[in-house]
């Protein structure tokens, strides 16, 4: 139960940062990498962000892994 704890802490501490961190703009590569898809019509928007969705979860994936490493031993 304590490490629920502490995962569910952690992961509140990320969100934060991530908030802080669209707040002051250093987000804003997302969505405009080469490869994202992004289709306006007169009245419809089509917006697929492929490129951004695999670079978020190669580096998910990698702190994930270092994040597991770590909390086992």
């Amino acid at each position: 139960m304590r490490q629920l704890g502490n995962l569910l802490i952690l992961v509140g501490v990320l969100a934060v940062l991530a908030g802080v961190a669209a707040r002051f703009g250093l987000l804003s590569w997302f969505g405009n990498l080469p490869g994202d898809i992004r289709r306006v019509g007169e009245r419809s928007a089509v917006f697929v962000p492929i490129t951004s969705m695999v670079l978020l979860s190669i580096v998910l994936t990698v702190l994930v892994n270092l994040l597991g490493r770590f909390f086992r031993g």
